[in-house]
């Protein structure tokens, strides 16, 4: 499951926001300083991240994760769930850095700091199966949203090694196969502008649609992965840009409301865990879990670039509700 909300606001602020559907909350708003040593489960070799972030996840001895985050250049990232499309390499290779595929945004986040610099070194980069692991992960099946400072967005899929990178401008991503599939079934919503067609789309354009939407078909109300990537392209490409960063957040806010899904545990396991946006310009995340309806702010701020451990902010799952008598 999952939902990827890409926004860039009037003033230049660019927000990449998301749902997390899973059957259990299992992260927390987390810092992870600058040299931060760490080893993959894949072959226990240890890294080492240059660069510091903040962001959705967890750590312990024994597993490095984050499924969102923001590093202190601003490079946006996020990891969502990519049903029946990996296809992961499975012979080790010591020229290559090997990864379990859910440890990838915490390795990029810790050693890139644009999506151009992911791009000129995404070849040196290898997600593996669990055939020859030290230790056993399952498969995980994911793929990435990426965007930056400059308003590059692009999807990067791994149904090939090295893995695909594919340019996004319209800002949306869900869990199947086939980006491209999708972008044609959503012609039948909504009339992309000319530039769009011809994949001349500049940075930074908040809208890839005319806005023209007669004798369109009405988005599907399901959680399909393909209804909530046609229901969050229609109404972003509806909704007023956002001035600026707060703005950004409400609607992004708004827009993921079209695509949370709520619990249900008689008819699906998987439901909206958690919201989470991340702002390159400012180096914020912004979190809420299920039940909490309050968003908790933290921000990467210039003294914590120094600081030298980990830090796992705690949010309480639980309505948050404030009195006004």
């Amino acid at each position: 499951m999952c939902t990827s909300i890409y926004q860039v606001a009037i003033d230049g602020t660019h927000v990449l926001s998301r749902t997390m559907d899973w059957p259990t909350l299992e992260s927390s708003p987390v810092f992870i300083p600058r040299n931060f040593k760490w080893h993959s489960v894949y072959d226990h070799h240890e890294y080492s991240n240059p660069y510091a972030f903040i962001g959705g996840g967890k750590v312990t001895p024994n597993r490095s994760d984050v499924s969102d985050g923001v590093n202190e250049y601003g490079l946006c990232a996020q990891k969502l769930t990519f049903a029946n499309g990996t296809q992961y390499s499975e012979q080790r290779n010591d020229s290559k850095i090997q990864l379990a595929s859910f440890e990838f945004v915490f390795w990029a986040l810790g050693h890139f700091k644009s999506v151009l610099d992911l791009e000129q070194n995404i070849e040196q980069i290898e997600l593996m199966t669990e055939t020859f692991s030290d230790l056993k992960y399952g498969k995980p099946e994911l793929h990435f949203a990426f965007t930056d400072t400059t308003g590059r967005t692009i999807v990067l899929e791994p149904t090939q090694m090295p893995m695909r990178i594919i340019e996004n401008p319209l800002g949306i991503v869900t869990n199947v196969p086939h980006f491209e599939r999708q972008i044609e079934r959503l012609k039948d919503y909504v009339n992309f502008t000319d530039e769009f067609n011809q994949g001349q789309v500049p940075l930074n354009t908040a809208k890839v649609t005319t806005g023209n939407l007669s004798g369109k078909s009405i988005p599907p109300g399901s959680y399909s992965p393909g209804a909530r990537f046609i229901r969050a392209a229609y109404f972003k490409e509806r909704a007023n840009q956002p001035i600026d960063e707060t703005q950004a957040i409400v609607s992004s806010w708004h827009l993921l409301d079209s695509v949370s899904v709520p619990r249900n545990t008689e008819h699906q396991s998987t439901y909206s865990v958690y919201r989470a946006a991340t702002v390159a310009e400012s180096k914020s995340y912004y979190f809420q879990s299920y039940h909490r309806e309050g968003i908790v702010k933290l921000v990467l701020r210039p003294e914590m670039l120094s600081w030298t451990e980990p830090k796992v902010y705690e949010v309480k799952d639980e309505l948050a509700v404030k009195k006004l008598n």
